[in-house]
């Protein structure tokens, strides 16, 4: 019997250059190795199609993401609103195919009747009411409070209603499966971990680095705000060499940060660069202000650099607790800062990360499960 699913993305899933499209992409050739023919549905918004994609998808197609106030709804949340599609939902009408739907943002089908009786698969990336509760927290904007504000309550509605539609549920960390069984009384969530690039080992160097470290999207409100913490509250008086590195800082943040002579920031890093960053660092400094989903910067951190401190919020329910040092508080931090910067990072800690996460990052059995789920095989 040949295998025909449909998988939507909420964004173009080519190329590979940011943390958000590495499950979407990567999950693709490990399902086509199963021998799934998939029929890709694409939201664009700005990266425009790749022939790449056709490599590992029997068809592919293209649909505009709508602009707002185009897609203004009083019920539904913007990021679904905006990729409600008419001519997609014809598309998927012509077969009874099964349709996995990637993110909360390309759900709207479930809640068309006629969609009821077919197989539908969701992936969450996150817990989305909760991410968007996190983004209120952080905004800097009146403006962008009162929007997310307004979308994690709309997201709290439609999560919700829409919890016992799919067929399965996917979710990538057990914290968010437990939120979705615990909170909407979710009967059909699994853990299915993230899919991640097949050349990703476990790379990190013994030994010690110079300096602590930090990485991220610098222009994101979370990330400025947790490097903003970090230099006022950890390294004001912690006197270790730490870099900051990542993209659009703001002027304010740079001036911060080339205001001691144990701390600088480098805007912008090519790829290249950051990678070399990550595995000369002694210790990836990763405090998050959001507890749901996975953080993929953690993952590189544990792949390639060596020691990892992280609060609960960026690694609670991830199954990556023993591979970090956590702190909850500027005290706790400053105390491992000081404590792991003495201490060399050693062949047993690489033999430990390669034990959990070439057996968690399993893109074969993990796309075997989906197969399972959805064929029964």
């Amino acid at each position: 019997m040949e295998k025909h699913l449909h998988i939507i993305t909420l964004t173009v899933p080519y190329p590979v250059d940011y943390g958000g499209v590495f499950d979407l992409f990567y999950k693709l050739s490990a399902l086509q190795q199963t021998g799934v023919h998939i029929h890709l549905h694409c939201f664009d918004y700005g990266r425009g199609q790749q022939p790449e994609l056709n490599r590992y998808c029997a068809s592919v197609n293209y649909y505009e993401r709508k602009s707002w106030p185009l897609s203004f709804s009083n019920e539904l949340p913007y990021i679904v609103a905006s990729r409600k599609n008419d001519a997609l939902l014809d598309e998927l009408l012509k077969d009874d195919y099964p349709i996995l739907m990637e993110g909360i943002h390309c759900s709207y089908l479930l809640t068309d009747e006629r969609f009821a009786n077919r197989k539908t698969y969701l992936r969450l990336h996150n817990v989305e009411y909760e991410y968007y509760q996190h983004l209120t927290a952080s905004a800097t904007s009146f403006i962008k409070k009162r929007f997310y504000k307004r979308e994690s309550e709309l997201l709290h509605q439609y999560e919700k209603a829409i919890a016992n539609k799919p067929t399965a549920i996917w979710s990538v960390t057990k914290k968010d499966a437990l939120t979705y069984r615990r909170e909407f009384n979710c009967n059909c969530i699994e853990y299915l971990p993230l899919f991640l690039s097949p050349d990703w080992k476990v790379d990190s160097i013994v030994g010690k680095g110079t300096y602590c470290f930090y990485q991220g999207d610098l222009s994101v409100d979370a990330n400025a705000k947790a490097a903003t913490w970090l230099l006022k509250e950890v390294f004001n008086d912690v006197e270790i060499p730490f870099v900051l590195a990542g993209k659009n800082p703001s002027k304010k943040l740079i001036k911060l940060a080339h205001a001691q002579m144990h701390t600088c920031i480098v805007a912008n890093p090519c790829d290249r660069e950051m990678q070399d960053m990550v595995r000369r660092s002694h210790m990836h400094i990763l405090p998050s202000y959001s507890n749901t989903g996975i953080k993929l910067k953690l993952l590189n951190a544990l792949f390639n650099g060596r020691h990892c401190l992280v609060n609960n919020d960026t690694v609670e329910g991830s199954g990556l607790e023993s591979l970090c040092h956590i702190a909850n508080s500027a005290t706790g931090f400053k105390e491992k800062v000081k404590e792991l910067y003495e201490k060399s990072f050693t062949c047993n800690e690489i033999d430990k990360r390669k034990a959990l996460l070439n057996n968690m990052f399993n893109n074969k059995a993990n796309a075997k499960r989906i197969n399972e789920s959805i064929w029964g095989e």
